[in-house]
């Protein structure tokens, strides 16, 4: 007993003191924002309002929260959990456990899958930011006032037409995730979620208050939260499934990093929580936010992925003072899109700064610069190689373009899988006793994570992975 006390001593004080130099989290309300600002992104703002709409309102609702419970949560407290535990980047946080604990070192692998649907997540999801950014100035010009709907969607079709506009966008947006990474935990990643989160959360609530003036703000709320389980299919349960998991930015080792540098004295688990609720709170609002403006103009809440860049902007051209709140929007937008995107830069940053001894600066230029050059191709497929499907000899793949082809494999192969490997890794592998010091539950508490995470989580996430298969 006495050596194995002596041995986590030890370990736990190399972990402290590399945590010491790689520098920690100021407070609990730190972590908090920047995991929220993680979780919150156009998955919240741009997803959850047309799956929603998608899927019949209310009864979609209650199934994502359900969802979120059994899911979310126990992922995200597995990868905070073990982010702190290893102190380091989410490989070698894993290889640290894996050797401590003499399991076998294939288990780095984990983080290794997590911060590979990091990165090429970036790399289209800067795309995504770079129309955000575009359509600030759109609104902000009154270009959208009075327009038709054909005349909004040749704005939108106009904007993807065009490589080099599409490009200056990206840059811009990437240039916004890399000056905020570079400047390393409290000056650039704390620093930046505490404005920015604020700001997000004042911005989303101001569009509330004038959807509240739309006179369709009491159809909203009824749509969002009056349940018809008449309208909620299987593949509605296993979209709320699905998006509960994506949403807390789970399986792409962000939840990871951003633990390595919580100290020993936080809560994992009422962060976790605390982290889960702000996210759907979001998710809640972005929806009472745009379902009062969709009702209002007589527009269609199933409009599906066109919802932000098209029919919205039809609503903001068409009412009073449509430009202002439609650039508020926008702003609101890139806000979250821009916490996100600093998220899923920081796991391989953190990799570069371990494995390669570059320093912050360096490491931030040398990831963004390739995760940029990667987004061209998405660019390019979005016009000038529009009919270029490289995988088309796989019959799930026919007919995909490079975007599609990033998207699909990162969101129905490497996220679940990541996610299947973190619950299996703490639930079945991983020392319960260095989860329960981590973890500091009640043995009741703790057990219920664990049941859960054992025996619920892996089955639900497997599920999703073999759903989106075929």
């Amino acid at each position: 007993m006495s050596v194995t006390s002596s041995g986590s001593a030890t370990y736990s004080e190399a972990v402290e003191g590399s945590n010491a130099k790689r520098g920690l989290w100021s407070s609990r309300l730190a972590f908090i924002l920047a995991a929220t600002g993680s979780a919150v992104g156009l998955g919240n703002i741009w997803k959850f309002p047309y799956i929603t709409g998608e899927n019949g309102g209310g009864a979609f609702v209650i199934m994502y929260l359900a969802c979120i419970a059994v899911v979310g949560i126990p992922i995200m407290m597995a990868e905070v959990m073990i982010g702190r535990r290893g102190g380091r980047s989410p490989v070698n946080s894993l290889r640290l456990i894996a050797e401590r604990d003499k399991l076998h070192p294939a288990w780095k692998l984990v983080g290794a899958v997590g911060v590979l649907a990091g990165f090429l997540i970036l790399s289209f999801y800067s795309v995504i930011g770079g129309w955000a950014v575009s359509y600030v100035g759109t609104a902000a010009s009154g270009q959208l006032a009075g327009q038709s709907a054909d005349a909004i969607g040749a704005i939108f079709s106009g904007l993807l037409s065009d490589p080099l506009t599409l490009l200056l966008w990206h840059t811009v947006f990437m240039a916004l995730v890399m000056v905020v990474v570079a400047r390393g935990v409290r000056s650039g990643l704390e620093r930046a979620v505490s404005i920015l989160m604020p700001g997000l959360f004042i911005l989303l609530l101001i569009v509330v208050g004038y959807a509240m003036t739309s006179g369709s703000f009491g159809k909203a709320v009824t749509f969002l939260f009056q349940p018809d389980f008449s309208k909620l299919t299987t593949s509605g349960v296993l979209v709320a499934l699905g998006h509960a998991f994506f949403t807390l930015s789970l399986g792409m080792a962000v939840m990871m990093a951003y633990g390595s540098y919580l100290p020993k004295n936080i809560s994992i688990a009422k962060t976790s929580i605390t982290v889960s609720i702000i996210d759907t709170g979001v998710a809640l609002l972005a929806g009472l936010a745009i379902f009062p403006i969709v009702f209002a103009n007589g527009l269609e809440p199933g409009a599906g992925p066109g919802l932000i860049f098209q029919t919205l902007p039809l609503a903001f051209g068409q009412m009073p003072m449509g430009s202002f709140f439609g650039t508020l929007f926008f702003v609101l937008l890139i806000f979250a899109a821009w916490t996100s995107g600093i998220s899923l830069l920081e796991p391989i940053v953190e990799w570069l700064e371990e494995q390669k001894g570059l320093n912050r600066t360096v490491s931030t230029l040398g990831a963004g610069v390739v995760c940029w050059a990667l987004g061209i191709a998405s660019i390019l497929s979005l016009n000038l190689w529009s009919d270029v499907a490289p995988l088309s000899f796989i019959p799930m793949l026919e007919g995909k373009t490079i975007f599609d082809l990033l998207d699909f494999f990162t969101a129905n192969i490497l996220l679940p899988l990541g996610g299947l490997l973190v619950a299996l890794f703490a639930g079945w592998v991983m020392s319960k006793q260095a989860m329960e010091n981590e973890l500091s539950l009640s043995a009741s508490a703790f057990s219920l994570w664990f049941v859960t995470l054992r025996f619920i989580t892996p089955v639900a996430v497997a599920v999703v992975f073999i759903y989106n298969l075929i």
